[in-house]
């Protein structure tokens, strides 16, 4: 369910995130993991390492781009860089605040920049990530890297691209998705 300028409750801003990924968590856009399963995994790594509820809600909600645009799975494959992080920070700025959509904004960012400082960053990706990076440009420039270094959200942005990283495993053990509805409640702007 989508809200509505008549409807923009906290309450109703949650269910409405929760009911994207119930709609379209199935989707894997070319990891061997759904896109609900994945942000359930970056929620319960962003948990584990004791992080705020927005950094929390980031790492759940990171990957809502893919939910919103309309490239299809396979946009990766035929070349197409969707730029998910913008549509999904966008979504989520609106909604959650900054401290959500920022770091949201940057993980892209992130893996560029990790790619350019840590030689040994690229060989850990998974093959679909190996692939958007290239849709993504590639690791950094040293003067992208610089302004990169500059941004105010770059650590929380590089923390959850660890998340991000490490989310991509078959597992069923995990809260599942509307467990983390009051902490969305809690972050949603009342507008």
């Amino acid at each position: 369910m989508m809200t509505t300028k008549t409807d923009r409750s906290p309450a109703a801003i949650a269910d409405e995130a929760i009911a994207l990924f119930m709609r379209l968590g199935t989707l894997h856009y070319g990891e061997k993991v759904s896109q609900l399963d994945h942000a359930l995994q970056c929620a319960h790594n962003a948990r584990l390492a004791d992080e705020d509820e927005a950094m929390i809600a980031a790492s759940l909600l990171h990957d809502i781009g893919h939910l919103l645009h309309h490239e299809g799975e396979d946009a990766a494959e035929r070349g197409i860089d969707t730029r998910h992080e913008i549509t999904g920070a966008d979504w989520l700025h609106e909604r959650f605040g900054p401290a959500v959509s920022e770091p949201v904004r940057l993980h892209v960012d992130a893996k560029r920049y990790l790619a350019l400082r840590q030689p040994t960053y690229v060989a850990s990706l998974s093959p679909a990530s190996l692939e958007s990076l290239a849709l993504q440009g590639g690791p950094m420039d040293a003067d992208e890297a610089s302004c990169f270094e500059q941004e105010p959200y770059r650590a929380e942005a590089l923390r959850l691209r660890d998340y991000d990283d490490l989310g991509k495993k078959d597992r069923d053990d995990l809260p599942a998705f509307d467990s983390y509805r009051d902490m969305l409640v809690r972050l949603a702007r009342q507008g």
